[in-house]
């Protein structure tokens, strides 16, 4: 099995609706692992997947390569990644 073979069977073997890639928004206030304040709003790209989609690793473009590791209930899907 290739290594893109096996990533999209384990990405789809998760249990939540969210997946790695996809455009999210805050739909509560979060902040990035260097301490800066994102506001409820601030739309982000999905990175890691934490206990099987109860968290979130977030990109955000501003302040550049900001990460923030966001609860599911804190996120909404804006356009899910290609396939």
């Amino acid at each position: 099995m290739t290594v893109d073979a096996l990533y999209i069977v384990r990405r789809n073997e998760l249990g939540s609706d969210l997946r790695d890639l996809d455009r999210v928004v805050l739909t509560a206030a979060a902040t990035t692992d260097d301490g800066v304040a994102m506001e409820a709003g601030t739309e982000g790209t999905i990175v890691g997947i934490w206990r099987d989609g109860e968290a979130y690793e977030v990109e955000f473009a501003q302040p550049s390569g900001a990460l923030a590791t966001v609860e599911a209930r804190d996120l909404r899907l804006v356009k899910r990644a290609a396939p």
